[in-house]
């Protein structure tokens, strides 16, 4: 078996191979950052919000050390504060990913058949039925969104950690976010091949050491603004690049013939 170091610098190189098809096909690159760059603005605006008023919510869930030192009180409400910040930046990268994905679904999955159809179409799962495949969309977004905000609660909780909790948190989020990003960026090239959202979690735990590698990187690229625009669509990308390799499927186009 490849050292974990190794298998998580080969996640991030799948992620990364992503942003080639930018240069390939622009247009179809473009679309797909659309729906990223609307949601993202709400996202921001979300955060921009909540950070002028998480440190009066901290105040105020925090009576009792109203009689304490300064020095402590204080302490213990910065500490809140942070760690209420950053699960909620934890909180909108996930779901910034699946509301993303679900509201620019007919583009991502043009990008990500255009990658199958280069490197060689996968067999096409069976038609469900259009109840059927919304039913089954719409159990997996709520399995996906309930493991984001308990991922968002966790680092929450470490961010209490007076000190070293936001630094901590961030570690946390990076871990646990990308394990959950994982997830949510290989949910198109698995529904393809018609696996359920169960199928693609044991695929990709096992071989968690580049699954994880793969989503901490998008993880820390959708961190950015202005870059989980471009980003979005290169990881659909990375996340069809992902399965294909995972499933031992190829992961370069094929050579033709002189």
């Amino acid at each position: 078996m490849r050292q974990p170091l190794s298998e998580l610098l080969a996640g991030a190189g799948i992620l990364l191979r992503g942003f080639a098809t930018w240069s390939r096909d622009p247009r179809l690159m473009l679309l797909g950052a659309v729906p990223a760059l609307l949601v993202g603005l709400v996202m921001l605006g979300v955060l921009i919000l909540l950070a002028f008023q998480v440190g009066g919510w901290a105040t105020a869930l925090t009576p009792f050390a109203d009689g304490w030192d300064r020095l402590w009180s204080d302490v213990l409400r910065t500490a809140l504060a942070l760690g209420l910040l950053v699960g909620a930046v934890v909180l909108c990268v996930l779901t910034f990913a699946a509301i993303t994905l679900a509201v620019g679904e007919p583009f991502y999955e043009r990008i990500s058949r255009s990658v199958d159809a280069r490197l060689g179409a996968a067999h096409e799962a069976p038609d469900l039925g259009f109840w059927p495949s919304v039913a089954k969309g719409l159990r997996d977004a709520v399995v996906l969104i309930g493991m984001a905000i308990g991922t968002a609660l966790v680092v929450f909780l470490v961010g209490l950690v007076p000190l070293i909790g936001s630094v901590l948190g961030l570690a946390v989020g990076a871990v646990l976010g990308g394990r959950a990003l994982a997830r949510e960026l290989t949910g198109i090239a698995g529904d393809a091949r018609g696996m359920t959202l169960a199928d693609r979690r044991a695929l990709l735990a096992a071989h968690r050491w580049r699954s994880l590698g793969f989503g901490m990187v998008a993880y820390l690229l959708l961190l950015v603004p202005g870059l989980a625009v471009v980003a979005t669509p290169a990881a659909i990308v990375g996340g069809t690049l992902l399965v294909r390799d995972l499933r031992g499927e190829p992961t370069a186009a094929p050579e033709t013939a002189p």
